[in-house]
């Protein structure tokens, strides 16, 4: 899962988001460097993505973009899922809904901002300023983020073909997308009650 759901799944719990949105940033030891709170959203950052990556659903989507960017499609297919999250309205009422969670969501970031690694430190201004969270509902915030995941990748020019792909087989994306999140939501709520309770 990318941005817009690990925020999501972090249920309104401040430094579980904190870490959940960290997590990739932290290596090794540096994790017990943060408070007991943060640490525990960054593990269960870390439950999230192992749930996802094992998942049926995530291992067929997978195979849309697999011939296009081969060992990236998980890291595409993570902004996809944002994607569907962003639009769907069993999670977000209407377009309000999702622009205030994702307004909140910065706010609750920006109050922890001293304990950003630096990585993340740097990034957070563009997530907040080109509203990263809110626009992962467009193609347009679509096309960027991957943009900038080919930017960022190995062996990667370019991602107009996985921008296709994403609008050929928007249907199959969404369907698989469907028979994931609400399984992966029901697991991280039991699980964020058993880390909190530890």
């Amino acid at each position: 899962m990318n941005y817009l759901a690990h925020a999501y799944l972090s249920f309104n719990h401040e430094e579980i988001l904190v870490g959940n949105m960290i997590s990739d940033f932290v290596k090794g030891k540096k994790k017990f460097d943060y408070s007991s709170g943060i640490q525990k959203g960054i593990a269960l950052h870390r439950a999230i993505d192992a749930f996802t990556d094992t998942h049926k659903a995530t291992h067929a989507a997978k195979q849309c973009f697999r011939p296009a960017v081969g060992l990236y499609a998980g890291a595409f297919l993570d902004v996809v899922y944002d994607h569907f999250l962003a639009n769907d309205r069993n999670e977000f009422a209407d377009d309000k809904a999702l622009l205030l969670f994702t307004q909140n969501t910065y706010s609750s970031l920006e109050k922890n901002a001293a304990v950003f690694p630096d990585r993340f430190q740097a990034m957070f201004p563009h997530m907040k300023q080109h509203n990263w969270l809110y626009n992962y509902q467009f193609n347009f915030g679509m096309e960027k983020s991957f943009g900038g995941l080919a930017r960022r990748a190995k062996y990667l020019n370019e991602s107009a073909q996985v921008f296709e792909i994403f609008e050929k087989e928007h249907v199959h994306l969404k369907h698989y997308y469907e028979g994931f999140f609400p399984e992966l939501k029901n697991y991280t709520k039991g699980l964020l009650k058993q880390i909190l309770a530890a």
